[in-house]
């Protein structure tokens, strides 16, 4: 009986025992399903879109679209930087398996220079993985089809369609336009390399550059389905690009071509310049070079002809070229006198063509000197001196102004100041005066140096745009305009901001004009030579730059000397007087004299007042 009883509760207690397990087992699968249940509901619905997202980036690609860059156009609407369609030869390096084999077997097929190859390397280096690499731009017809016949060939090699920067005009306006060219490591900085996604270009100088952010456009995106082999399949969204703005110009094309063709072979610079809103008509120099050549990354063999050409084609004379302004900053100073009291319109000074300042027996020789052997007359006044360019009067009258007050009464017309063009790397020039010369040479200022800068040699340095801004400035009696090329973007006019002030009498103004006016109609005017034919009133200033020094004894003999040691010509002018419509200044580079400058003056006036007299 106890036996049965002791059995009975061992029963009992392995049944409460399993029954306990069971309980815990259920318990334990209770868990667990529920922590499933947990997993499944935070994976499929609180991490839904993370995990989509994941899953969508193994199968989209999302890619940067690149915007269409800006047109420029001149003042008629005249195409000066276009985008044309082009065919570009492109390799993705990682989705070659021998690239070496591949680019000797490319260069065989395609006749590949050294210069692409080196492109395509240095191209490589700044390209994402996966992307890619261009290794021959603008492929020609019979190109393309060798690549479509021998495709079978060349894994990871394609042909893109491309839009290319052309520049219609060519070497006519590349200094001006500038031009564009493949993005390198330290054309963009680290905060705006997201900007450039897709973008393969920038503008490297001239309105290229300095339009950079209107004319690039704002990028857009694009999602593309691909499949496990990275091939596109279909374009899931897309957010449209915006393009870059138009450009429209106040230049006129066809008076840079006057410009050009009347400068020839000379070296030197043009400018025009629409004195009622100062708007540049023309900026012209030369020798210059071909802009479309730097699109695609030029050849080393070609940029090492420009680089290391004597006559400097890649300098832009019109805003880094810096010269003497020689005799055409006497009517300046000529009304610097007059409104500081120093001379009146009656004032004569003898001239016996040479000067000399009291104590001092070193002679002054007026230019004139070594024609006649003698000065222009007993005496001169004003207006004649500044037609018949007499040195000899502007010596005196810059004894009497000081270097000081000289320099003060330039620096009102601009000269020593960048003018604020929409270019970049302009040149300010020099324009000295006695605390320039303690600071930039540490020595004082000496009596005859001023005598020197009054007739616009010495230490001054002008640029052909100061130069004609200044004239604009007194063709329009003391007003002048920021020069500006860009007249309106994406149609919205660019308003002109007034650049400089003078003041001064009417009867001032009417002496130098007056002065001016005989350069060009007075029969012993410097630039009488351009009269002939004129159906419209001209007034102008020659200029004559020495290069070399002479010595004291000395004399001029140009055929002594070699081309780059001769003399820079200059002429500025406006036209017409009683209503000036445009401002030029002319240099010819080593051209000998004004007599150089002056027809080609005439052919851009002649042109102008022909087309745009109202």
């Amino acid at each position: 009986m106890a036996r049965q009883l002791n059995q009975m509760q061992d029963w009992a207690r392995e049944t409460r025992l399993t029954h306990a397990r069971i309980s815990v087992l259920a318990a334990l699968m209770l868990l667990v399903m529920a922590g499933l249940l947990y997993r499944y509901f935070y994976l499929q619905i609180i991490q839904n879109e993370t995990f989509r997202a994941q899953s969508d980036s193994n199968r989209i690609a999302v890619r940067a679209v690149a915007p269409t860059r800006g047109v420029i156009v001149d003042r008629e609407g005249r195409l000066l930087a276009e985008n044309l369609p082009s065919f570009t030869l492109a390799l993705t390096p990682e989705r070659i398996s021998n690239l070496d084999e591949t680019l000797v077997e490319l260069t065989e097929l395609l006749d590949l220079t050294e210069d692409d190859i080196a492109l395509f390397s240095e191209t490589r280096r700044r390209t994402r993985p996966l992307s890619p690499v261009p290794l021959k731009y603008r492929l020609s017809e019979s190109e393309r089809a060798l690549l479509a016949v021998n495709k079978h060939r060349f894994e990871g090699v394609s042909t893109l369609t491309e839009l290319t920067r052309n520049y219609p005009e060519g070497e006519l306006l590349g200094h001006t336009i500038g031009y564009v060219g493949r993005i390198g490591k330290d054309d963009i900085a680290p905060a705006d390399t997201e900007q450039y996604r897709g973008i393969t270009h920038i503008g490297k100088v001239g309105l290229e550059a300095y339009y950079e952010p209107l004319l690039r456009g704002d990028l857009g995106v694009s999602q593309i389905e691909t499949n496990a082999r990275g091939v596109d399949l279909r374009v899931v969204d897309r957010i449209e690009p915006t393009p870059g703005a138009q450009l429209k110009l106040h230049l006129d094309t066809e008076l840079q071509r006057v410009a050009a063709e009347a400068m020839g072979d000379m070296r030197g610079a043009v400018v025009a310049i629409d004195t009622l809103s100062g708007g540049v008509l023309a900026a012209f120099s030369n020798p210059g070079y071909d802009p479309n050549k730097f699109v695609n990354g030029i050849s080393f063999g070609d940029y090492a002809l420009l680089r290391d050409s004597r006559d400097a084609p890649l300098l832009n004379r019109v805003i880094q070229g810096q010269y003497p302004p020689a005799s055409t900053v006497k009517p300046m100073l000529g009304l610097a006198g007059l409104t500081r009291g120093v001379i009146d319109i009656e004032t004569l000074i003898a001239d016996p063509g040479y000067y000399t300042l009291p104590g001092d027996d070193r002679r002054y020789r007026d230019w004139i000197l070594r024609v006649r052997g003698t000065g222009h007359a007993d005496f001169m006044n004003l207006r004649d001196s500044i037609a018949q360019s007499c040195d000899v009067y502007f010596y005196e009258l810059a004894n009497r102004l000081g270097i000081d007050t000289l320099s003060e009464s330039l620096y009102e017309f601009g000269i020593g100041s960048r003018t604020g063009i929409d270019l970049p790397s302009e040149k300010r020039g020099i324009l000295p005066s006695a605390e320039w010369k303690r600071e930039a040479i540490g020595s004082s200022w000496y009596g005859g140096e001023t005598l020197i800068v009054g007739i616009g040699q010495g230490y001054m340095l002008a640029t052909p745009l100061q130069l004609a801004v200044a004239t604009s400035a007194v063709a329009m009696r003391g007003t002048a305009y920021k020069p500006q090329l860009v007249a309106s973007i994406a149609g919205e006019a660019v308003i002109p901001e007034p650049l400089l002030s003078v003041s001064a009498p009417t009867e001032y103004w009417d002496e130098v004009f007056a002065g001016m006016v005989d350069t060009v109609f007075a029969p012993r005017g410097t630039a009488a030579g351009m009269r002939r034919g004129l159906e419209y009133t001209v007034a102008g200033k020659t200029g004559t730059a020495q290069v070399v020094g002479i010595a004291q004894d000395a004399t001029y003999d140009e055929e002594s000397l070699s081309e780059y040691q001769r003399n820079h010509g200059w002429f500025t002018a406006f036209a017409p007087v009683e209503a000036p419509q445009i401002a030029i200044a002319v240099l010819t580079e080593n051209g000998g004299g004004g007599s150089s400058a002056y027809p080609v003056a005439r052919a851009m006036l002649d042109y102008w007042m022909m087309h745009h007299e109202s």
